[in-house]
């Protein structure tokens, strides 16, 4: 298994192992450690592109690397019995998140910023009304994003890996380490403070959330 301080793991040469479980994958990479490689592989652009919504792309580098090598170094720990690893790194990602959650308000307090930077270009009635549009769109995001800012971490973090992990309850539940019937209750409270936070709107309706994911 090569680590590098880059990147994490590198990535596998030569593998064809797309139909083999990621439970499967893990454990043969107790006796040739590189194998773990095909998880990277599998789940890198994930999981970083997760990490980048929730603290921007400056530091996403890292925590997926992080992500990787602590999973790599708790492989001999996973439950065999879940062939899917997803939620175990979703959980491994989130954690190292809530390790930032100054940095975490920052950023969705920034994206909340961004609607008041939105340039009126004119130009024409067309123009104009895409202008228009494009405030609207930006206004409603960024209204979003600081009332995101404002929820709880265990509200934020179902919520969010929800909605940018896009797992499923049980799979939130798995990544998360708490019940189902926990997730909803959060999940519901989350959607509950938002709705009342943006006066009555549904923050589903602007297309960042989405019902529970099926994944078969």
């Amino acid at each position: 298994m090569t680590v590098s301080p880059s990147v994490g793991v590198r990535r596998a040469e030569g593998t064809n192992e797309r139909s083999d479980s990621d439970a499967s994958v893990i454990e043969r990479s107790w006796d040739e450690p590189d194998a773990f490689a095909v998880l990277f592989d599998r789940y890198a652009d994930d999981i970083h592109r997760y990490a980048a919504r929730r603290l921007g792309a400056d530091v996403a580098d890292d925590l997926m690397a992080e992500t990787f090598v602590i999973a790599f170094q708790r492989r001999r720990r996973y439950d065999l019995s879940r062939a899917q690893a997803r939620p175990w790194l979703y959980g491994i990602v989130t954690n190292l998140v809530g390790e930032h959650r100054r940095a975490e308000a920052r950023h969705l307090r920034a994206l909340a910023r961004v609607a008041a930077d939105v340039p009126d270009e004119g130009g024409g009635e067309p123009m104009a009304e895409r202008v228009a549009d494009r405030v609207t769109a930006e206004s409603a995001r960024g209204a979003l994003a600081d009332c995101i800012a404002k929820l709880p971490p265990r509200y934020r973090d179902v919520l969010l890996v929800i909605a940018w992990g896009d797992l499923d309850y049980v799979e939130a539940a798995e990544a998360l380490g708490v019940p189902v019937g926990t997730v909803r209750s959060r999940l519901h409270r989350a959607r509950r403070r938002l709705r009342d936070a943006l006066g009555g709107s549904d923050p589903t309706a602007l297309q960042e959330f989405q019902e529970e994911p099926d994944h078969g």
